[in-house]
């Protein structure tokens, strides 16, 4: 009961209390990204959903606009030559991740679940079919993001998020949601980039 109908509910009501109580902080980092660079405050890629369906996740941009798109960052030649001043801020803090908020409330993703792969990350998105964690909807953070974060190879990531996906319940989300809070304090396993291919590492 609570993995196909009260998990949805929760993670309605909580995306729009956050959204509610964050609006000022929304209101700051977009002021503070258009100060720092041209472009648009929000940006957008294609990632895949529940059921192995595409859409497009917001978050916060933190690159400059002449990015390459559709590249994991790992790909890029000198990632650090395109982030912005404030989006190195944002990202160390994954501040960047709120707009997904919106993800949440409009039913893209869940709080808790594995983190959306891009579309071309075909070896990501390989792995999870052997565990079923294709067919659920993704989330803002989830059990692969509190055991080690981007330092995770795409098998580990993809087993933990298996495991997720065969125990969903108030505990396990629980568990995920306060980990990630004591996770994004300590910046633990934070890789610029992710996670990306079996031996590399890319963007989760």
């Amino acid at each position: 009961m609570y993995k196909n109908y009260l998990k949805r509910g929760i993670d309605f009501l909580l995306s729009l209390i956050g959204i509610i109580v964050l609006l000022p902080v929304f209101l700051i980092l977009s002021l503070a990204i258009k100060l720092d660079s041209k472009g648009p405050i929000i940006f957008q890629q294609k990632r895949v959903g529940k059921g192995k369906s595409h859409f497009h996740i917001y978050k916060f941009r933190t690159m400059q606009i002449d990015t390459p798109k559709e590249m994991p960052t790992h790909l890029l030649e000198n990632p650090d030559y395109f982030i912005t001043k404030t989006g190195k801020f944002l990202r160390k803090t994954s501040l960047d991740e709120l707009p997904q908020l919106f993800n949440i409330l409009k039913g893209d993703m869940a709080v808790i679940g594995p983190r959306p792969a891009l579309w071309n990350q075909y070896d990501l998105i390989a792995e999870r079919d052997k565990y079923q964690a294709n067919d659920i909807r993704p989330g803002l953070t989830g059990l692969a993001q509190i055991s080690g974060r981007d330092e995770l190879e795409i098998d580990l990531k993809a087993k933990l998020d298996g495991e997720y996906t065969a125990n969903i319940t108030p505990l396990m989300d629980l568990k995920c949601f306060f980990g990630t809070i004591v996770a994004v304090f300590k910046h633990e396993g934070v890789v610029e980039g992710g996670t990306g291919s079996m031996n590399n590492k890319g963007d989760d």
